[in-house]
């Protein structure tokens, strides 16, 4: 999961899924130089929003951020902006690898086809992907099991809905999203088989404005709650922030974010008591450690999957929302992690 989740500005999209940007980017944070000819040069290619989206993007440069200053490496950042074509995108990591940076770090899956290419076109060069998988040799394919993070989000909206009456609200009818929908809504389902969960998507197929509309998911969720769901889970990029502000206004209603903490979003700070939790991918951990393992001379490749075992997903506990209910969550993650329970990715 694509973001600045600031609501009255359709533009501060979090990128997590966003696949729209223009030109090479812009830098979001200059190349820092080094005459150490032998020292680490990292370059990361962010999607739409870039460092300070307070989301998916920020969550990768946090694992930028922690290898920069442990292996004082030099770093240089570049971001995705709307409507940009393939071309673009291929020329802004054609520019890190020309630059001598090792990895070339492409955040979110609308980098796919492009480090395919360049991928192929620098075989030296250590590529990561983002949400997405590449088969040519030089790549790490850094995933997450979002479906497992959102089987306990479901079970949270369950536990905590006073009717049993839940929704949905993914950004694309894309199957990265469809993932969100299916863990969450069998989360929902396994917990309260009575229960009732609303799916509605903003946008489909190529039209992406879903991942960054604050009013449509607003709009969405005030029809979700005006048919009386009382926990809306939105994994819908920047439209996300219209559907939490949406549910702050439904006294007794709870939201949950999606990809990092919302809770501590300074552009929503005034909705977190209503934030009953976030499902987070932590993209810190995959970028970590493809950075790492570049600087010990052992790049990792291939599809590399971060799991709710492995703690690539989890669920935040800001605020205690969820504390009363952490025992019923932890025994559902513990089915999860010894396979008791198989949650799926489609609905």
């Amino acid at each position: 999961m694509r973001r600045v989740s600031k609501i009255t500005a359709a533009c501060a999209i979090t990128a997590a899924f966003a696949l729209t940007a223009t030109a090479c980017g812009s830098s979001s944070d200059e190349s820092t130089s080094s005459k150490d000819k032998g020292q680490l040069k990292i370059g990361m290619a962010y999607d739409v929003g870039g460092r300070g989206d307070n989301s998916f993007n920020d969550s990768a440069a946090r694992g930028l951020d922690k290898a920069k200053a442990e292996f004082k490496a030099e770093t240089k950042e570049l971001t995705a902006k709307n409507g940009e074509t393939p071309a673009d995108r291929e020329q802004r990591l054609q520019s890190l690898a020309e630059g001598g940076y090792n990895p070339v770090i492409a955040i979110g899956f609308a980098y796919k086809d492009a480090v395919d290419k360049m991928a192929a076109k620098y075989p030296k060069v250590n590529f990561g992907l983002v949400d997405s998988v590449s088969d040519v040799k030089n790549v790490a394919s850094i995933v997450f099991t979002e479906e497992q993070g959102s089987y306990l989000a479901g079970v949270s909206a369950a536990l905590k809905s006073k009717d049993g009456q839940v929704g949905f609200i993914g950004g694309v009818d894309l199957p990265l999203i469809k993932k969100f929908a299916a863990g969450f809504q069998q989360g929902v389902l396994d917990t309260n088989p009575k229960a009732k969960v609303q799916i509605q998507y903003l946008s489909t197929g190529s039209d992406l404005s879903g991942f960054g509309s604050p009013d449509k998911g607003k709009e969405a969720a005030k029809g979700m709650l005006d048919k009386g769901a009382d926990v809306i889970f939105a994994a819908a990029g920047g439209s996300g922030a219209g559907s939490i502000e949406a549910v702050a206004g439904k006294k007794g209603a709870w939201s949950i974010g999606v990809d990092s903490d919302q809770a501590l979003d300074p552009a929503l700070a005034k909705y977190k008591d209503t934030i009953l939790t976030s499902v987070v991918k932590n993209v810190d951990g995959g970028v970590y450690d493809l950075i790492k393992s570049v600087k010990d001379g052992k790049p990792v490749t291939g599809v590399q999957s971060y799991s709710l075992a492995k703690g690539g997903v989890s669920l935040t506990t800001t605020g205690d929302h969820i504390k009363d209910i952490q025992t019923q969550l932890d025994a559902a993650k513990k089915k999860i992690v010894d396979g008791t329970v198989t949650v799926k990715t489609t609905t």
